[in-house]
């Protein structure tokens, strides 16, 4: 398995992080491995919406289903799947100051054969994660349109 995590700050309040992070089509923007990241189905974002997500890694392209587990005020949870995989996002916004805290988890099992790849994949995520903190960074910076 894989496990990165991050800490780091955000200036805007946690309800905006929160409804941005949990609209996962927003993945595109933030997620450097996300090339697409189309929602299926329509209405609001809630525990049950489903995103098809095309990532890629290490020049290869796959596709996941998503899911949104968990949505509460301070607390996000998207569960990826297929074959391959199972990812997880998790994650925690905390008020600090006038903006947020944020605890982004990325949890990757490997199934199978792919697990092999685990030691490498590790190192891979590591960079994809400080790559990460600044795509949210920069899309919940001030004069951005992202959560607004």
């Amino acid at each position: 398995m894989v496990d990165v995590i991050r800490e780091f700050s955000v200036p805007r309040p946690p309800h905006e992080v929160v409804a941005y992070l949990s609209d996962f089509s927003n993945a595109v923007a933030w997620d450097p491995g996300t090339v697409r990241c189309d929602r299926v189905g329509s209405g609001p974002v809630q525990v049950g919406s489903t995103w098809k997500n095309t990532s890629k890694v290490l020049g290869r392209e796959t596709e996941l289903d998503y899911v949104l587990t968990t949505l509460e005020p301070d607390h996000v949870v998207l569960r990826g799947t297929n074959k391959t995989a199972t990812s997880t996002d998790d994650i925690t916004v905390k008020p600090d100051g006038a903006g947020s805290k944020v605890t982004y988890h990325a949890h990757i099992v490997f199934n199978g054969i792919a697990k092999l790849a685990e030691p490498l994949m590790q190192r891979v995520f590591e960079k994809l994660g400080d790559e990460t903190v600044e795509g949210i960074t920069r899309e919940l910076a001030p004069g951005r349109t992202g959560a607004a």
